[in-house]
């Protein structure tokens, strides 16, 4: 009975451990390979570099409080854009405390341009609350505040945020968008003495 017990579970101890070897170990490691190969940027993070050091991933946002800078969502991931509690806020349309917070983000951003509606992105987080984008609306939105606090033309800041719009995949997949740490760094490029 022992033997035939045996004979039994042989094939379906092989094939466990024949799949745990290929499905476990050979398939990542020659995905990994093939994307470190291929894709060597985006298999390591799409990391922003400046000056030899890493500043910044162009997949995860980050806070920019300053007025020189393009203003990145509201973040509800932990005390914002944190990888490890990336989650939305699940507050829901009724809760008085996500009416709140957007009523303040209202005010705060209608200083700029009080005469001028705020785009919905600049007051909603994303459903991740780690969104490296904001839409080509809430960048020129937010123009004449960056062009002040720099001392440059609007017509300089607006040239940029045309330049640096990405466009849908292949036309058609996804919204136009706006990277707010490659702008920022873009725009630091730019000096006051380059005012028109």
């Amino acid at each position: 009975m022992n033997k035939d017990l045996i004979t039994a579970f042989r094939p379906a101890i092989v094939m466990t451990l024949l799949f745990a070897l290929l499905l476990g170990i050979a398939y990542p490691l020659a995905l990994t390979g093939i994307g470190q190969a291929i894709f060597p940027a985006q298999a390591n993070g799409s990391l922003i570099r400046a000056d030899g050091r890493v500043v910044g991933s162009a997949l995860i946002g980050q806070t920019f409080a300053s007025d020189r800078y393009f203003h990145s969502r509201p973040s509800a991931a932990g005390k914002g854009y944190d990888g490890l509690a990336s989650s939305g806020s699940n507050l829901g349309p009724t809760s008085k405390a996500l009416v709140e917070r957007v009523e303040q983000d209202i005010a705060q951003n209608r200083t700029a341009s009080p005469d001028r509606p705020v785009p919905s992105d600049l007051v909603t987080a994303s459903a991740s609350g780690l969104d490296p984008h904001i839409s080509p609306d809430a960048a020129f939105y937010q123009v004449d505040r960056i062009a002040q606090a720099r001392g440059i033309a609007p017509a300089r800041v607006r040239a940029l945020v045309a330049d640096m719009i990405e466009r849908p995949v292949l036309g058609i997949l996804g919204e136009p968008r706006v990277n707010v740490l490659k702008i920022n760094r873009r725009l630091d490029g730019i000096g006051a003495n380059q005012a028109e």
